[in-house]
């Protein structure tokens, strides 16, 4: 699954950000995305990272 973010500025697009599934290296699932992108003049690097509330495994430490 792809979730497509769009960056705005007011009511005007400037970018969307692609983020694609991931098991991040904790183990908590979720979403994770990156690019460059231009804003007037400037460029940015862009990320944003979603992680499920709860999805971490359990250690065996913790029961």
């Amino acid at each position: 699954m792809i979730l497509t973010i769009e960056i705005k500025e007011g009511e005007t697009k400037l970018a969307d950000l692609a983020a694609t599934e991931k098991v991040f290296k904790t183990g908590s699932k979720g979403f994770f995305g990156m690019n460059k992108i231009q804003i007037g003049e400037k460029r940015y690097q862009v990320q944003v990272q979603l992680v499920e509330i709860g999805s971490k495994p359990k250690s065996a430490e913790d029961d």
